[in-house]
């Protein structure tokens, strides 16, 4: 399914975690604990809770950048350098990340690594599919699930840190609060389409927890893992799909080449029905740093927003605090 990263990537990570002993540095332990914690996360929608549960705490850096399709993900030499130099590792898990895990299955015998969304979402509220992974990964596009994680990373930073454990725990309360906002306008945004036009087709089958989440229909072309591909026999079946539904529009994807989209509008259209590009969505990575769309707020706003009037409905009114929030993000941005 999941297309790994080259074999020589990963035995450069996999021997650099099982040889690697803690550096001495000329720093003493006390100054160290002091300076900003050093995290590597995998993708930028974790990276975004790690700073923003652990603030001036924290220095993240995230290997997974806007457009990164995290399943056709390979390791690159940086890779091999930020997570030697790293104080904590923190991935998704559930597969999300391939063969990945078993390097940072490695690393965690020498440094504090975790799989974040493994300790915060219980088996019951996974999506569990029928390919050789076994679990939807795609936790992020329910706010109220990905909430789960704040609380974890909060424990984990303040682990390292512990002179910032109570502003962390500030922090992360005030974030969950500001999730379960944006959970509620989501699902109130969604509620205003018009109930037979409740489908949501993209290029591929990252939108899962959303559909359930919000109570809206979902059909990818491709399935979970965007290193299959896409043959005739797809496109005809999403093109029927469309036709009987009458869908009115579909979904680009910020790291999927749109040309299966195109096809399946291409298929309808012999069929004498016509589909609209409702918009890009953000599916397996963020928008571009320094956009309120690079933020895990702005990106699930963004989705929404584009979803809900394409398909015939009106997004809700942003409650004032969350309201603040993202005008605040957004002055951030323009800076």
């Amino acid at each position: 399914m999941r297309r790994s990263a080259p074999a020589s990537a990963l035995l450069t990570l996999a021997s650099l975690a099982a040889l690697t002993t803690p550096q001495v540095h000329a720093q003493s332990d006390a100054a160290k604990t002091q300076a900003p914690l050093d995290v590597v996360v995998t993708v930028g929608m974790l990276g975004d809770l790690v700073e923003q549960v652990g603030g001036d705490c924290v220095a993240v850096n995230t290997m997974m950048g806007p457009g990164i399709d995290p399943h056709l993900y390979q390791a690159s030499a940086r890779d091999v350098h930020d997570l030697d130099q790293a104080e904590l590792i923190l991935y998704s898990g559930f597969s999300l990340e391939g063969q990945l895990g078993k390097v940072f299955d490695r690393f965690s015998r020498i440094k504090p690594t975790a799989a974040v969304s493994e300790q915060a979402v219980g088996d019951d509220q996974l999506i569990h599919t029928q390919d050789a992974y076994g679990v939807d990964p795609h936790l992020w596009m329910d706010a109220g699930l990905w909430a789960r994680n704040v609380p974890v990373i909060a424990e984990l930073l303040a682990e390292q840190r512990p002179h910032c454990a109570e502003a962390m725990q500030q922090r992360a309360e005030a974030y969950q609060a500001s999730l379960a906002e944006l959970d509620d306008w989501i699902q109130a945004s969604i509620d205003s389409v018009p109930a037979e036009q409740r489908i949501l087709v993209t290029a591929h089958d990252a939108f899962g927890y959303y559909g359930r989440a919000y109570s809206i229909e979902v059909a990818g072309i491709q399935g979970l893992s965007t290193a299959t591909e896409t043959g005739v026999a797809d496109i005809r079946r999403m093109a029927e799909l469309v036709v009987e539904r009458g869908v009115p529009a579909m979904f680009v994807e910020s790291t999927i080449n749109p040309r299966t989209v195109q096809a399946v509008i291409d298929a309808a259209a012999d069929q004498d029905h016509r589909v609209e590009i409702g918009g890009q969505l953000y599916s397996d990575a963020m928008g571009a740093k320094g956009t309120l769309e690079g933020t895990y707020i702005g990106m699930l706003k963004s989705n929404t927003e584009h979803i809900v009037s394409a398909l015939g409905g009106q997004p809700a009114p942003l409650p004032e605090a969350l309201a603040a929030q993202i005008a605040s993000a957004s002055q951030d941005a323009d800076q």
